[in-house]
């Protein structure tokens, strides 16, 4: 497989590592090719893999969809992988569907609030225009695999795989996320993955689905709950972000055994969300253009040139970060609630990616199915191979979590009494599917 990485960031270069440490010897993956804006950014990563002929660099500029497809063409691309801001997907859509290529990304197309009620009705939503691409790229015999990271990505196989082999019957799914990650003697604000998607998801009307409701919206950073991560994070406050998981589970809610409502919550601490408000108080997060001595500016780039590069401050963390889904339902007449999870250690992520643990976590799920990709295994509801736009839970989840430990990311299971206790943790659920049904 040849593949085609826009944008050499943190999840690009994590990319890269973790294919040359699953694929030594480039039997699956002949070529992935580092492009990015910047020539130095993915020069850079092309040089930390100490093999520039199979991670050769490019500078592209992904608005210009034809010199995206010019790239495609040059090295003879089987996918095209967006790892930009999701402000550039529109383009990176339409230069797979021109170049003939299946296209992947981490995160979907942007949603746009309702015009007159934002915090309550929904608009256009997360992916939603990702998702009206599916009849073109069927045309073409192609993929679009949207939001396939680890939160979108991970976390929908997990829906999946609760459905497939834990439940007769789901309630709810939430997606919850957390970390205890520091770094010694820092002060201020430091972020861990994208600025620029971080307050775009912070700042934005969160979205919640309910089959009787369908999509509606609340506040962001509302309804603070407690939750708690296992291996050692403990409690933490979780409230509402705006995440593509729960449009996921409103569209595939036919494949997850009745669910009835959906929700994402993330815990970002108290010190951060106070940052979100003041940012939000003076309209730094906005993305409308303001005049600086002459010049167009807008709010949110500011924040992002300014502030420390997360891909390098992110390097510095000491200790966990956990992404995972928490599943209410029955399983043979009795309640069940469960949380599928992965935790990823930033100190051993540094140590074994040279790239720090949240962007690595991002990057192994898009590896795994791009393997499943390339050797057949990515068996949609409809059959195998299938063409159109899907997110992962659309996709058989059995694979994904066996490869998970091969990849050196493991996952787990936390079984939860019906008070919302820790009552046992199952360890790592990468066995045969029959002993993970017990």
């Amino acid at each position: 497989m040849k593949v085609l990485i826009v944008g050499s960031g943190g999840v690009g270069e994590s990319t890269a590592a973790i294919v040359k440490r699953r694929d030594p010897k480039a039997e699956l993956f002949e070529t992935m090719v580092m492009a990015d804006y910047d020539l130095a950014k993915a020069q850079a990563a092309s040089a930390r893999q100490g093999d520039e002929k199979r991670f050769p660099a490019e500078q592209v500029d992904a608005a210009d969809v034809g010199a995206v497809v010019a790239l495609c063409a040059k090295y003879d691309a089987d996918v095209l992988c967006s790892f930009l801001p999701v402000e550039l997907n529109p383009y990176t859509l339409q230069a797979a569907l021109k170049a003939g290529v299946h296209h992947m990304d981490a995160s979907t197309t942007l949603s746009v609030p309702h015009p007159t009620d934002p915090f309550n009705q929904a608009g256009t939503v997360l992916g939603e225009d990702e998702l009206a691409l599916s009849g073109e790229f069927e045309k073409i015999g192609k993929l679009g695999l949207m939001g396939i990271g680890v939160e979108p990505g991970m976390a929908d196989w997990y829906c999946r795989y609760a459905a497939d082999h834990f439940f007769d019957e789901i309630d709810e799914i939430g997606v919850r996320d957390g970390a205890n990650l520091e770094i010694p003697g820092f002060k201020g604000i430091s972020f861990g993955f994208s600025i620029w998607m971080t307050l775009e998801e912070c700042t934005n009307p969160a979205v919640v689905w309910e089959r009787e409701r369908g999509f509606y919206t609340v506040p962001p950073l509302s309804d603070p709950e407690p939750f708690y991560l296992p291996e050692g994070i403990g409690w933490v406050e979780c409230a509402h972000v705006e995440h593509e998981e729960v449009l996921h589970v409103g569209w595939f809610e036919s494949l997850l055994k009745g669910v009835k409502k959906a929700t994402f919550k993330y815990a970002l601490g108290d010190e951060f969300i106070a940052a979100m408000e003041v940012f939000t108080s003076v309209n730094m997060h906005s993305l409308k253009p303001v005049n600086v001595k002459g010049m167009q500016v807008r709010p949110r780039d500011v924040i992002q040139a300014a502030a420390p590069d997360p891909n390098e401050i992110g390097k510095r963390y000491i200790g966990q970060t956990c992404a995972g889904t928490w599943v209410k339902g029955r399983k043979d007449g009795a309640e069940r609630q469960i949380y599928l999870y992965q935790v990823a250690d930033n100190q051993e992520s540094v140590a074994l990616y040279g790239t720090q643990g949240v962007v690595a976590q991002t990057a192994f799920p898009g590896v795994i199915a791009l393997e499943l990709l390339a050797t057949g295994r990515l068996q949609g509801y409809k059959g195998n191979p299938e063409a159109g736009v899907f997110p992962a839970q659309a996709f058989s989840c059995d694979d994904f979590v066996r490869l998970q430990g091969e990849y050196g990311f493991p996952g787990g299971v936390l079984e939860m009494d019906s008070e919302y206790k820790r009552a046992r943790d199952h360890g790592a659920f990468l066995a045969p599917v029959e002993q993970a049904d017990s």
